[in-house]
């Protein structure tokens, strides 16, 4: 009985990574990879300040990673992604901007 979920599991694997292997599997599998490196950059960025901070590189990598994850699910006509990428990458875009407003006040500030 294991071996045979065993090898049910080897053909799944296979079928979904190797035999359907094309450049927009890859394509996925590359936005997938930018999108989690935001977690690193956030780790390495906390580690550094030595508390807990989001970095802009973070909503840089959500922002290209959702985006590449969008047109993904676009080309795959994959509704879950879609709807979940498109919602999420306007709250990325809104993060930069909202940073970008408050760096210039605060320079602004700095400034008088």
């Amino acid at each position: 009985m294991i071996i045979q979920y065993g090898q049910a599991l080897s053909n799944y694997l296979y079928d979904v990574f190797v035999a359907k292997f094309d450049f927009w599997l890859a394509f996925g599998l590359v936005a997938q990879l930018f999108f989690t490196a935001r977690f690193l950059v956030q780790w390495i960025a906390s580690e550094r300040a030595g508390n807990s901070v989001v970095p802009m590189a973070f909503w840089f990598c959500s922002m290209g990673g959702g985006l590449m994850t969008l047109v993904y699910g676009v080309v795959k006509r994959e509704p879950v992604i879609i709807l979940g990428q498109s919602l999420a990458t306007v709250i990325y875009i809104r993060n930069i901007m909202l940073i970008i407003k408050n760096r210039s006040k605060a320079s602004k500030t700095q400034e008088r």
